[in-house]
């Protein structure tokens, strides 16, 4: 039977987000509800909110979920209700070209619920990321649901649901860093902060962090940075030489996404070295760069999806780390809110004044 919950939408463009009352249908073929326990707050969903994504209003904002399946339908084997589960935006197919080549992390053709949760008067909502998950309750497919130890907290372990994961994996799956190598960071917000992270976990050397806030600096500092960089003060490309040898580092993560931070993370990379975007630039962004640079300095330049993730492998991994005391995921948590306070949370992030307010549901 349907279910009305209580949940947080955005109604239009720059409009305040509202609190309302929405309706879940039973799950379908391939598709489960899911109970929410925490949702951490994304600058995604502030996206949604300005207009950034696109106009598909009324938005069901929410999407770095951990909570318990409630329901499953027909043909769902995979999860079972009860079960504790981490929310993913990119449920794979198994069968796009992708898939096929044994590299399901870059499928074509990932899914998400086939009804619609509505409004009370039957007006269709968009689940942001394809979640929707500042929600009591939630419609999902059933291959957006990733089963994880119980014992991690929901509001930890929800963070793997996007930012933390992208930062991560932009590390570690992209960028492919190794014991002793050399990685620059550049901004050091909840994406950055966990490429920092990633690269301690995966045995960097030296790790550089880059930003323009010494609050976030501190952050990095405390996830594993060795050096720090405010390039308010210094410029950031001579900065990361000087602490490489002359030579620039192995791999740089851009985690902002615009032109004049992918350039700093393009020449400030060694020679055959690594650049990984993962910032997400905006549909007006352009970048110019020289060609024969491009060619000559060699090496690789990437682009990170969701940190190149495998929910399925790459959850329950790294919530087993956080659990055995190897990755400090509840650093990234800086305050956890009720569902009533996302408007705060919004304009708290847009200042960096938290890593992540969490919703605790």
């Amino acid at each position: 039977m349907p279910q009305q919950v209580q949940a947080v939408i955005s109604r239009s463009k720059d409009a305040p987000v509202e609190l309302v009352t929405i309706t879940v249908p039973d799950p379908g073929p391939g598709e489960a509800v899911v109970k929410i326990s925490a949702c951490g707050v994304c600058h995604t969903d502030l996206h949604y909110v300005k207009g950034g994504i696109g106009d598909e209003y009324p938005y069901l904002l929410g999407h770095e979920a951990a909570g318990v399946v409630e329901a499953v339908g027909e043909g769902v084997t995979d999860v079972a209700p009860g079960d504790y589960v981490i929310l993913n935006w990119r449920a794979v197919c198994g069968e796009c070209r992708a898939c096929k080549r044994g590299r399901p992390w870059y499928c074509f053709n990932t899914h998400n619920a086939t009804q619609k949760m509505t409004l009370e008067d039957g007006t269709e909502l968009s689940p942001a990321l394809g979640i929707g998950a500042f929600a009591e309750k939630t419609l999902v497919a059933a291959g957006q649901c990733t089963k994880v130890d119980p014992a991690a907290p929901a509001e930890v372990a929800g963070l793997l649901g996007c930012g933390v994961m992208a930062g991560l994996g932009a590390a570690i799956n992209t960028g492919n860093v190794g014991r002793g190598d050399s990685v620059a960071v550049i901004g050091c917000g909840g994406v950055g902060a966990a490429a920092i992270a990633g690269a301690r976990l995966a045995g960097a050397n030296t790790i550089i962090a880059v930003d323009l806030d010494d609050r976030k600096l501190a952050t990095a500092t405390e996830l594993g940075a060795t050096h720090t960089i405010n390039s308010k003060d210094t410029d950031a490309v001579e900065g990361i030489k000087a602490l490489t040898g002359g030579n620039g580092a192995d791999v740089v993560i851009d985690a902002v996404g615009r032109p004049e931070t992918y350039k700093q993370a393009f020449y400030a990379r060694d020679l055959a070295g690594t650049v990984v975007l993962v910032g997400v630039p905006n549909p007006t962004m352009q970048l110019e760069l020289p060609l024969l640079d491009v060619f000559g300095r060699g090496g690789s330049l990437k682009s990170s999806w969701y940190g190149d993730c495998l929910p399925e492998r790459d959850f329950p991994m790294l919530i087993d780390l956080f659990l055995q005391g190897r990755l400090p995921l509840d650093k990234f948590v800086t305050e956890t809110i009720g569902i009533e306070d996302i408007d705060a949370a919004f304009e708290k992030m847009h200042h960096g004044d938290v890593l992540r307010s969490v919703v605790k549901i």
